[in-house]
């Protein structure tokens, strides 16, 4: 009993969290379609709104429940998925193989993660206009206040970030089952005033209309693809809460819900085509659109959560992986570990937010961008999974092939229909995509460059030791800790140390922070101790590793080591930490392009203080400067 309670819970969460985005796509999608203001318009017809609904119906089938609940999310890296996950086990098996196929979709997969935030600006936007927009079909000159409501909402918003989810995180849950149950009874109500719409599920409808009226139904593809706008949250956040609660909330609750609403809208349609301007609220009885406007507000603010809370996680991965530079993080749960805020993100998505609002002003306008954006990234996803899938589980052949024909074939069908959107806002998805994939890329090879010119002006660690013992440096009592990229160097902050000052703790500690491409790394793994050759010197040499998905703490790794470990007692109370900050500037060598060395010298300074992220004690923090050429 106690165990299906559990269960239970877990299951009440994520319909919380993983599913607000693909929840509420059945407020805009179908109205998008029909939409007049779309350049390629679909005639309200019987036959369209049959081929529509079945159209839909069956892409979330096939990307949805087949691509992703049952195939893609089979694939994990220590539980945790999506498609930094995806990117981790690639890399991983790059270091193994060492072939260029694995670093080119490693590639594909950082564009594809680039692309996400594109989705996590999109979102909110989309979400939130679409729900105030339930005003103007409740009151119709209200419709000069949705944008300005929207606004508002969306800045008390991400004003509370800061404060996390963990509090209200309880609350999530239960709004969203009341938000299923009531779509999926106001789908009844609409299929009830035409039940004939049921035939919709049949896959004959789809393929008809598809191949009947192709060019009609390819236009169509851009805005049908709404309906399946959230599906990579729920791979993303399956560490959370596991492939078990998230597969059943979907099929049991989540699925049934949405498909009776599409199905209800396509029966209103047909019964007055004049219901094609809203509708998801027209289906609601009169007495109760204004209750659903706030309901549908409340479900959209969730749904935006949760791909704001995913671009935090999607960016401290990146960072943690070495694509981004390191960004100050802050734990908002005492329980959940992957309950972060990243401030500069946070500040970051508001102003990109509140712009695509007040620019695109309609949530139909934005429909166009938003498709690009999901279908670049769950097209790579699929690749992705396919790849990895022949790799890691050896499927057979014929297995990857028919995956390749028929889903990937239907994600490339859905992102050449976006492409055609492309002048009308799918330019945007794309633009922030490149953005920050030329930013994470940029990142990365800078940071290889500094590495290298780093490292020849620390020399090596073993050869700096032996030095050590042939000078006479007057030793100071105390322990001093000094922070290092490995073992392979000296401190440059050590170095700077005797050089200057002549002088050598009693005990001096060199951190080095590995981060390892799995989610979290226990306690029996976090340090390995190395004598440095000698064990009289009070010089000793420790490995800490960490997880992408956790925030390093040296004090606390220090804090495990064993005092027969460490060739002698260490007072960690007393300890005294050293940085090496390092100071980027252009140099004449042609490492990178000009612009490139600007914007990677740029990026440094959003790097957050090393002292508060490796949890350091400022007062007893002691930064030492150099300059490092890029």
């Amino acid at each position: 009993m106690a165990h299906d309670t559990v269960r239970l819970a877990v299951i009440v969460g994520a319909l919380g969290v993983v599913f607000g985005d693909i929840g509420t796509s059945p407020i805009y999608t179908i109205q998008t379609v029909f939409s007049p203001t779309d350049p390629h318009p679909v005639p309200v017809s019987v036959d369209n709104v049959y081929g529509v609904v079945s159209l839909i119906f069956w892409s979330v089938m096939i990307i949805v429940t087949i691509t992703y609940v049952f195939l893609a999310m089979r694939v994990d890296n220590d539980g945790e998925g999506g498609i930094m996950a995806l990117i981790t086990l690639l890399r991983r098996w790059k270091a193994k193989q060492g072939r260029k196929a694995a670093a080119t979709l490693a590639a594909l997969g950082i564009f594809g993660a680039a692309l996400f935030f594109g989705d996590s600006m999109i979102t909110p936007a989309i979400s939130v206009l679409s729900a105030v927009e339930g005003l103007k079909v409740v009151q119709p000159e209200l419709e000069r206040f949705v944008v300005p409501i929207t606004a508002v909402i969306i800045v008390g918003l991400f004003l509370v970030q800061r404060r996390g989810s963990a509090a209200v995180g309880r609350f999530f849950g239960p709004i969203m089952i009341l938000w299923f149950t009531a779509i999926g009874a106001a789908g009844i109500v609409g299929i009830a005033s035409h039940p004939e719409i049921i035939k919709a599920l049949s896959p004959t409808y789809a393929l008809g209309f598809l191949f009947g009226h192709f060019g009609t139904a390819f236009f169509a593809l851009a805005a049908v693809v709404l309906a399946v706008t959230g599906a990579e949250a729920l791979y993303a956040d399956m560490g959370h809460f596991g492939r078990p609660a998230i597969a059943r909330g979907w099929l049991f609750l989540v699925l049934p819900a949405c498909v009776l609403s599409y199905l209800g809208q396509g029966a209103l349609i047909l019964a007055d085509e004049k219901n094609v301007s809203g509708p998801f609220f027209l289906l609601v009885p009169e007495w109760g659109r204004w209750p659903m406007v706030v309901l549908a507000t409340a479900a959209t603010v969730i749904a935006s959560q949760a791909v704001i809370t995913g671009a935090y996680s999607v960016a401290s991965q990146a960072a943690q992986l070495g694509y981004l530079p390191r960004l100050r993080i802050a734990h908002t749960s005492e329980s959940t570990i992957g309950q972060i805020y990243v401030p500069w993100i946070n500040w970051l998505l508001m102003v990109s937010v509140l712009t695509l609002v007040f620019a695109f002003r309609s949530s139909a306008a934005l429909a166009f961008a938003f498709g690009m954006a999901v279908t670049g990234t769950i097209t790579i996803t699929t690749t992705l999974f396919l790849f990895i899938s022949r790799l890691k589980f050896k499927a057979p052949a014929w297995a990857i092939a028919l995956g390749c024909v028929v889903l990937l074939g239907v994600d490339l069908l859905f992102l050449a229909a976006n492409l055609t959107k492309l002048l009308h806002g799918a330019w945007l998805p794309l633009l922030i995509g490149l953005t920050a994939f030329t930013v994470m890329t940029t990142w990365q090879r800078g940071r290889a460059i500094v590495t290298r010119n780093r490292g020849n002006a620390e020399g090596s660690l073993t050869a700096f030791v032996e030095e050590l013992r042939g000078q006479e440096l007057t030793r100071v009592p105390g322990c001093a800790v000094f922070l290092n990229r490995g073992k392979e160097t000296a401190p440059l902050a050590l170095r700077a140390n005797v050089e200057h000052n002549r002088v050598l703790h009693e005990r001096v500690v060199i951190v080095s922070i590995e981060t390892e491409p799995v989610p979290r790394v226990p306690l029996d793994r976090r340090i390995e101790v190395d004598e440095l050759g000698y064990g009289d010197d009070g010089i000793i040499h420790v490995s800490a590793r960490f997880g992408y998905m956790e925030t390093p703490d040296v004090p606390a790794a220090l804090a495990l080591l064993d005092p027969s470990q460490t060739e002698g007692e260490l007072d960690l109370g007393q300890a005294r930490y050293f940085l090496s900050k390092i100071e980027l500037q252009r140099g004449r060598a042609a490492t990178m392009a000009g612009w490139r060395k600007r914007l990677f010298v740029a990026t440094s300074y959003i790097t957050a203080d090393a002292a508060e992220h490796f949890g350091l004690p400022r007062e007893r923090t002691v930064i030492m400067g150099a300059h490092i050429d890029v």
